[in-house]
């Protein structure tokens, strides 16, 4: 029921918001005689604070037209490689009309991202992708709002999401990839892979893993705590609601994206009302730089998705209460994931110092786990005065953080050949 009232409300809201956005606007207009009383741009900053607190938030484009590859200037087309009813897999193809730029950017290394599934789309890692594409064939993993997807398409569980990983990377070719994943995937995408290795199949030549809940036991955070001292049937009966008639999927079970978005906020209420009032006093005083990089990050930050609740609830039961991929006892569809059997997968870690989201040394873990990967392809790094964003975002990701990954990926990763690449 409570998913039908926020729809409610947000219906009755709409009206508001958007009589908000355009009295703003008309304080501010240079042909609006409103625009010359006194007080004008304090009442227009006002009514814009109120529509974007207001506002429905779409999911944002990457927006990657172009990057500078090898000395030039090359276009980026977002394509979409393999789709699947849960998630799309990427592709940033860059072009170039010279011999020598085509002959660069196919030799440079494929990586597939793998985003978190875990209220935020995909272009939160817009930063991460930008920073890649230079140097990188880079494919992403697009999550689709649960809310989207028919029911008939059946529930969406953790056993399905290490499938759909293992979908990806076998389309891709496993041999030259080599695979980043962000904070939640890295737990799925190390049983994936070990799969892979349990069976005799060719595995990534790297994985990188970032700030991610390998085993949630070590330096317990606050996201921690909540999944360890409230039982199973709690989230199942408290943050499970049904998907209403309005959208493609109704019926559905999902954790919604508006009690993500809740949480989020409330894990740092003060610094979200300080960022607000900052972003009023910037309309004031007509700060537009300041303002703009204010709607760019909640842009992203206030556009969230619904999760299934199959994956939701499996999450919170394997990772964070059974901790089964530490204790060894963890079987997806029957088969025991095993990281020990991971023999020729090159493994980076990486944690921020200050990550207040997956604590120090939960993704470390996952060096003794993979325990036959040989020591001199296996590193971890510590990235100082880094929190969690960033971690795969911003001045530290883009100076401290690549170097490394981009350093890992060449030395202990075999390159991808021309013929491997050839045919994509």
């Amino acid at each position: 029921m409570l998913y039908q009232l926020v729809e409610w409300q947000r219906s009755l809201m709409t009206p508001m918001t958007a009589a908000m956005g355009d009295l703003g606007r008309t304080f501010v207009h240079s042909a609006s005689p409103w625009s010359m009383l006194p007080g004008a741009q304090r009442v227009a900053a006002g009514c814009e604070l109120l529509y974007r607190l207001g506002k429905e938030y779409e999911k944002p484009e990457f927006g990657i037209k172009s990057v500078t590859a090898h000395g030039r200037e090359v276009p980026v087309l977002e394509l979409t490689a393999l789709k699947t009813p849960f998630c799309n897999l990427l592709r940033f193809k860059r072009y170039a009309d010279d011999v020598d730029t085509i002959r660069a950017l196919k030799d440079d290394p494929v990586v597939l991202v793998c985003a978190p599934l875990s209220g935020h789309h995909a272009t939160l890692l817009r930063d991460t992708v930008r920073t890649l594409l230079p140097e990188h064939k880079v494919y992403i993993t697009d999550w689709i709002d649960a809310r989207m997807v028919p029911l008939d398409q059946g529930d969406f569980g953790l056993d399905a999401y290490v499938n759909t990983i293992q979908q990806f990377i076998r389309h891709i070719g496993a041999e030259n990839l080599h695979v980043i994943s962000v904070c939640q995937p890295t737990v799925p995408v190390l049983a994936a892979i070990s799969l892979m290795a349990s069976r005799g199949e060719t595995t990534p030549a790297s994985m990188t893993m970032m700030g991610g809940p390998i085993d949630a036991r070590k330096s317990p955070t606050a996201v921690n705590t909540l999944a360890t001292t409230r039982p199973y049937s709690w989230f199942e009966h408290s943050v499970i609601y049904t998907v209403p008639a309005r959208y493609p999927g109704a019926g559905r079970r999902v954790y919604p994206g508006f009690l993500q978005h809740s949480g989020f906020v409330a894990m740092n209420p003060d610094r979200h009302f300080k960022a607000h009032w900052d972003y009023f006093l910037d309309l004031v005083r007509g700060d537009k730089d300041d303002a703009a990089q204010h709607v760019a990050f909640y842009d992203e930050y206030n556009a969230v998705l619904d999760i299934d609740a199959s994956f939701y609830l499996d999450t919170i039961r394997s990772v964070f209460q059974q901790f089964d991929l530490p204790n060894g006892s963890w079987f997806v569809d029957g088969e025991n994931v095993r990281p020990q059997d991971i023999k020729t997968t090159a493994l980076l870690t990486i944690e921020g110092e200050l990550d207040d989201i997956s604590g120090s040394g939960q993704t470390e873990a996952a060096q003794a786990l993979c325990s036959n990967i040989p020591a001199a392809r296996k590193q971890h790094y510590i990235a100082e005065g880094a929190g969690h964003f960033g971690v795969f975002s911003g001045r530290r990701w883009r100076e401290k953080v690549y170097p490394v990954v981009r350093a890992f990926i060449r030395q202990l990763g075999p390159p991808a050949s021309k013929s491997a690449v050839a045919r994509r």
